[in-house]
């Protein structure tokens, strides 16, 4: 019992990471209709954002999230006016590959800039183990966790109640009507990037701060991606649903699989759901894929 109560801590600690960057998906989708494949540098970018922040100013942990994500968004801001903004009008597929070039800019420009070898990361985080229980957790994994929830419902109330949310879920309707109903596309588009840059932020800095910083840390996007597929492309609790239930299944399997099984169950859960429910679970019937 207790092994598996380990499984099942360490699941939920690689869940909420793949929920908070399944999230980052999920939001750029519903309101542009275009898989960002760059999200994961986005991760990877912010972290040495804040990495670099922490080393200038010695800040603890909540002084230096609140300004690694404002600085984040601002990034995502200026990555979505020098290559995002030019491409609308252009099709979906275009928009899309414009990403994948992004992305190999990214993590170029990130060992350019920081190096190729890893770095420890605390992010001003106390190391002292705390116990639920029988389970051990470090505080950096209680943060993460939590940080997923409280982020999933920022952006459901945000979509729910604020009036750019409901823009950004207009858009995501029907771009033509929105557009006739007075809605500024392009600036639901740069809100789109700018808030997925800050939720990448934040999984960034506690990404780092739970396990390592370093360049390949852009791999966890495409790690994350099974968890878009099965909460669903345009569905934000979908997202971080189905980010607990990949880490989850990862983390059980290599328990009681084998090793390897941690690479590869999410993908093939990801064959699974697109086999029954090509939408995901909670996906609209009508998108579109790319």
């Amino acid at each position: 019992m207790e092994f598996f109560l380990l499984l099942v801590s360490s699941g939920l600690v690689a869940g909420a990471t793949y929920g908070l960057i399944a999230i980052g998906f999920a939001l750029i989708y519903k309101s542009t209709g275009v898989v960002n494949f760059a999200q994961g540098e986005l991760v990877m970018l912010t972290a040495y954002i804040g990495f670099s922040l922490s080393n200038s100013f010695g800040l603890s942990f909540l002084p230096l999230l609140l300004l690694t994500i404002p600085v984040s968004m601002a990034v995502g801001l200026l990555l979505e006016r020098i290559f995002i903004r030019p491409m609308l009008g252009e099709p979906v597929f275009a928009i899309v590959m414009v990403t994948v070039g992004l992305a190999v800019i990214l993590r170029g420009l990130t060992i350019i800039i920081w190096g190729s070898q890893p770095a420890n990361f605390d992010a001003g985080i106390p190391v002292t183990v705390v116990r639920l229980g029988s389970v051990p957790f470090y505080p950096a994994q209680l943060i993460l966790i939590a940080a997923l929830a409280v982020v999933v419902l920022a952006a459901w109330l945000f979509l729910r109640f604020t009036r750019y949310g409901m823009a950004m879920r207009a858009v995501a309707i029907n771009e033509t009507a929105a557009l006739l109903a007075g809605i500024s596309v392009s600036r639901i588009h740069a809100l789109a990037w700018v808030l997925s840059s800050g939720i990448a932020a934040v999984a960034g800095v506690l990404f780092a701060a739970n396990f390592k910083l370093a360049p390949d840390l852009w791999f966890q996007g495409l790690k994350s991606f099974p968890a878009v597929i099965l909460g669903g492309m345009d569905s934000i609790v979908g997202a971080a649903l189905g980010g607990i239930v990949i880490g989850l299944i990862e983390s059980l399997a290599q328990g009681y699989i084998g090793e390897g099984m941690r690479e590869i169950a999410g993908f093939v859960v990801i064959v699974l759901v697109l086999m029954v429910r090509p939408y995901g679970l909670f996906g609209s019937r009508n998108i579109e894929r790319v």
